[in-house]
C-alpha cells in the first residue's frame, strides 16, 4: 500500500511532534539566561482555522496579535536578519532575549491578516516561500502536496515585493520543489524531498550521491534565480522543508548565499556560535500566550525530548521480515497497533540481521556497499512508525564491531582475536567481530554506517552491546601494536598479572571503543544533524566496579560521553538469585552520578533466554513499577514479540502509564 504524504502530517510528526503542546511542570522563577540566546518561533496560517489549508497549524490575527503584545510586556525584543548576521560576527550585541519571527509557506492569508499587524506594531518577520507555489499564473493551479488549490490562495510577487519594500519582512527561501514527497522506498513511502534518495521501482535502484547532490543544488539555486527574477532580493535564509535536512544541504545552502538555515530540532539557539540549523518553536493550531510562554521556558531551561520519561519498545525486525511481503506487511500493520496500543514513545528498531543467531550481524535491512541486504525493510518500517505511530524518537539499532562480513571480502580476516589462556578460563564474548584497532574494518564499518544514515530518517543510534572487549581481548597484529604504542606489553597474560598495566589497558580500550563509537555518529550526523546516541551496557558494569576489566566498559564513562546509557537490567541472563535486589543495586549506583537517573535506561528481558521461556507479562509490568517507585525515569524492554503478542499490550499500557510523559526540568 503507498502512503500519501501530506504537508499537515509530515511536519506534525517530522517537525515537532511534542514541543508545542504545554505542559505542567513547575519551574523555578527567572532563571538566569544567556543574553545571547535566541528564541526563534515558527508561524504558518494566521487566519481563522475554518479558512486554513492546514487547519492544524492555523492561529487567528487575534491570537497573532496577543502572542506579540505577551512577548513585548515580558522582555522579548524583536530582531530582524540583519542584527542577527551582525551579531554572529560580533559586530552588534543582541538585546536581552532575543526572538526572531518566522512565517512558512507564503500563504495569501499572511498579507491579509499578519502583514497589517506586523506593520503596525513594526515587527521584523521572515518569510519562507515555495518557489514552484509562486510560478504558476492567477488563472492556473498550485499543486499542494498533491492536491490541486486555486493560485490566490498562494501570495502574489506584487504582494512580496510590498512587503519586502516596507524593510520589515525578509523574504526566505523554502525551496522550489522540494516542499513535496517522493518515491523513497521499494513500498512506495512518499517521504521529505530535500532528504530522500529517489528510489526507480524500474531499475529497483536508488539515485546516487552525485544525482541526489545535483538535484537538490539545482532546486535551491532555482528558487533563488526565480525569486530574483521577479525582482526580489535572493535569499539569505533557508527553511527547510517539514524541517528534514542534512550537512550536505546545509554547506550547498551556504554556498548559495543562504548561511542562515531553520529547521524544526528542539533546543535553544546561540547566535554568536552558529546561524546553521536553528531550531525554533512551531506554533499550532490556536497556540495560547500561556502555552507559547510554557514553550519558551523549556527551551529558556534547555528542556527538550531529553528531559521527557522514554516509554521504550526494543523492536527485531527479524520478527517483521518475511520473504511473503503480503505476511510481511500484515506483521508490520501487527507491530505499528501494539506501538499504538501501548503507549510507548520511543523504538529501538534493529536495522540489522543474525539469522543464525550466533551475535554478529551477516544480513542488514539497508542498501549498502558491504554485506547483504536481506530485505530493504528499515525504511520502510522506521517510516511507518514514524507517520502512523505517537513515537517521538525512533533509534536504529546497530552493532559497533559483531560484522560477520562475507568471506570473499578481505576484511573480514580482521577480526578480534584472543591470546591462549588456562582451560576454563574466559576467552572472549562470544561474538565475531572485526578488530576496531584494524583501519580497513574501521573504515568499512564507518562506510555501512554511512549507507544506514543516507538511507533513512532517524532520531538516534543504539549501538550494541558488542561495545566491548573481554580481558583476553584483542590480541589481533594491529591491537598489540597499538598497545605497544601505549607503553603496554603484547603479552595479554602479563597485563592481566600486573594490576596498574590492567588499569591503563583497560581505560585505554574503553577510551578507544567509546572514540570510535563517537566517530560513527559524527558520520551520521552528516545526515541525522540531531542524533541522539544510546549504547546497551553490561548490568555487571553496574554492579560490580571489577567488571570495567572484563568488558571495557565503564559506566561513568558511559554516562559521560553517550546522550543514554540502556542498561541491560535482566536478572535471569545475569542468573541472579534476588531480582528485586539486582534491580535496586542497580538503581543506587546509578543515582551516584549526576544526571544518572536522566541518562539511564533500564532495559528489562521478556524472554529467559536460558529456558526459552516468556518472562510472564505481569511479572515485567510489576517490575516497571517498581523502577518508576525507585525513581527510574526510562525503561525499555526487549524483545517485543509481535508475532505472538508478547507481551500483552493492555498490561505493558498500564504499566507505562504510571510514569507521567511530561518534561522533566
Amino acid at each position: 500500500m503507498t502512503t500519501r504524504l501530506v504537508s499537515p502530517t509530515l511536519k506534525t510528526v517530522l517537525g515537532l511532534v511534542f514541543g508545542v503542546v504545554a505542559c505542567t511542570t513547575t519551574f523555578a522563577a527567572n532563571p538566569k539566561i544567556d543574553a545571547t540566546t535566541l528564541t526563534v518561533i515558527g508561524y504558518h496560517e494566521i487566519t481563522e482555522r475554518k479558512d486554513a489549508l492546514i487547519p492544524s497549524y492555523a492561529v487567528t490575527a487575534k491570537q497573532f496579535g496577543e502572542h506579540i503584545d505577551w512577548l513585548k510586556k515580558n522582555g522579548y525584543h524583536f530582531i530582524n536578519v540583519d542584527q542577527l548576521i551582525k551579531a554572529h560576527q560580533g559586530k552588534y550585541k543582541l538585546p536581552t532575549k532575543p526572538i526572531l519571527l518566522t512565517v512558512d509557506d507564503g500563504y495569501q492569508s499572511f498579507y491579509q491578516n499578519a502583514y497589517p499587524i506586523i506593520r503596525a506594531k513594526k515587527i521584523p518577520v521572515v518569510l519562507a516561500v515555495v518557489g514552484s507555489w509562486l510560478e504558476p499564473k492567477a488563472d492556473q493551479k498550485v499543486d499542494f502536496g498533491g492536491e490541486l488549490i486555486e493560485r490566490n490562495k498562494i501570495l502574489s510577487w506584487d504582494e512580496l515585493k510590498e512587503m519586502q519594500n516596507s524593510g520589515l519582512v525578509e523574504i526566505a527561501s523554502h525551496s522550489y520543489h522540494l516542499h513535496q514527497g517522493i518515491n523513497g522506498n521499494p513500498q512506495g513511502n512518499l517521504e521529505p524531498a530535500a532528504i530522500t534518495r529517489i528510489y526507480d521501482p524500474k531499475t529497483k535502484s536508488y539515485e546516487s550521491d552525485a544525482a541526489y547532490q545535483a538535484r537538490v543544488y539545482q532546486d535551491l539555486k532555482k528558487n533563488n534565480d526565480l525569486l530574483k527574477s521577479h525582482g526580489l532580493r535572493s535569499p539569505r535564509v533557508m527553511v527547510w522543508p517539514y524541517g528534514r535536512y542534512n550537512m550536505q544541504l546545509v554547506q550547498t545552502s551556504k554556498q548559495l548565499g543562504m548561511p542562515i538555515t531553520i529547521t524544526l530540532d528542539d533546543g535553544a539557539d546561540h547566535a554568536k556560535q552558529s546561524l546553521q540549523n536553528m531550531s525554533r518553536i512551531l506554533i499550532q493550531g490556536n497556540m495560547s500566550t500561556s502555552a507559547l510562554a510554557q514553550e519558551i521556558k523549556n527551551r529558556e531551561l534547555n528542556l527538550n525530548d531529553n528531559n521527557r520519561p522514554q516509554k521504550i519498545m526494543h523492536v527485531d525486525l527479524d520478527y517483521i521480515y518475511d520473504p511473503d511481503t503480503k505476511q510481511q506487511e500484515r506483521n508490520l500493520d501487527h507491530l505499528i497497533d501494539r506501538i499504538n496500543g501501548m503507549g510507548v514513545n520511543t523504538v529501538y528498531l534493529q536495522a540489522f540481521s543474525d539469522p543464525d543467531a550466533n551475535g554478529s550481524a551477516d544480513m542488514v535491512y539497508f542498501p549498502n556497499r558491504h554485506i547483504p541486504m536481506r530485505a530493504d525493510l528499515f525504511n520502510r518500517v522506521a517510516w511507518q512508525i514514524q507517520t502512523r505511530t505517537p513515537v517521538q524518537r525512533l533509534y536504529a539499532w546497530m552493532p559497533l564491531l559483531a560484522w560477520e562480513l562475507p568471506k570473499t571480502d578481505p576484511v573480514s580476516k580482521d577480526l578480534v582475536e584472543t591470546q591462549q589462556a588456562k582451560v576454563g578460563e574466559h576467552l572472549n564474548m562470544g561474538y565475531i567481530r572485526l578488530s576496531p584497532f584494524s583501519p580497513e574494518a574501521r573504515q568499512t564499518i564507518k562506510e555501512i554506517y554511512q549507507d544506514l544514515a543516507k538511507s533513512t530518517p532517524f532520531d538516534g543510534l543504539l549501538f550494541h552491546d558488542d561495545v566491548t572487549l573481554s580481558d583476553y581481548e584483542d590480541a589481533s597484529p594491529d591491537a598489540l601494536a597499538a598497545y605497544a604504542k601505549q607503553g603496554l606489553p603484547t603479552d595479554l597474560a602479563k597485563i592481566r598479572d600486573n594490576d596498574a598495566d590492567l588499569q591503563k589497558w583497560t581505560a585505554y580500550k574503553t577510551n578507544y571503543l567509546d572514540d570510535f563509537a563517537m566517530e560513527l555518529a559524527g558520520e551520521v550526523r552528516q545526515y541525522q544533524p540531531f542524533l541522539v546516541t544510546a549504547r546497551n551496557l553490561y548490568a555487571q558494569v553496574a554492579l560490580n566496579a571489577y567488571a570495567e576489566n572484563w568488558y571495557a566498559q565503564s559506566l561513568e564513562q558511559s554516562l559521560n560521553r553517550y546522550d543514554f546509557t540502556a542498561i541491560m537490567a535482566m536478572p535471569y541472563m545475569e542468573q541472579s538469585d534476588n531480582p528485586a535486589k539486582f534491580y535496586s543495586d542497580i538503581m543506587n549506583r546509578v543515582k551516584q552520578y549526576p544526571n544518572g537517573i536522566k541518562k539511564t535506561v533500564m532495559e528489562l528481558q521478556a524472554v529467559n533466554w536460558r529456558n526459552d521461556q516468556k518472562v510472564p507479562s505481569e511479572e515485567m509490568a510489576a517490575t516497571i513499577k517498581s523502577l518508576y517507585e525507585q525513581g527510574a525515569m526510562h525503561v525499555a524492554y526487549y524483545p517485543d514479540d509481535p508475532i505472538k503478542g508478547h507481551p500483552d499490550v493492555e498490561t505493558m499500557r498500564k504499566a507505562f502509564g504510571l510514569k507521567s510523559s511530561q518534561l522533566v526540568p
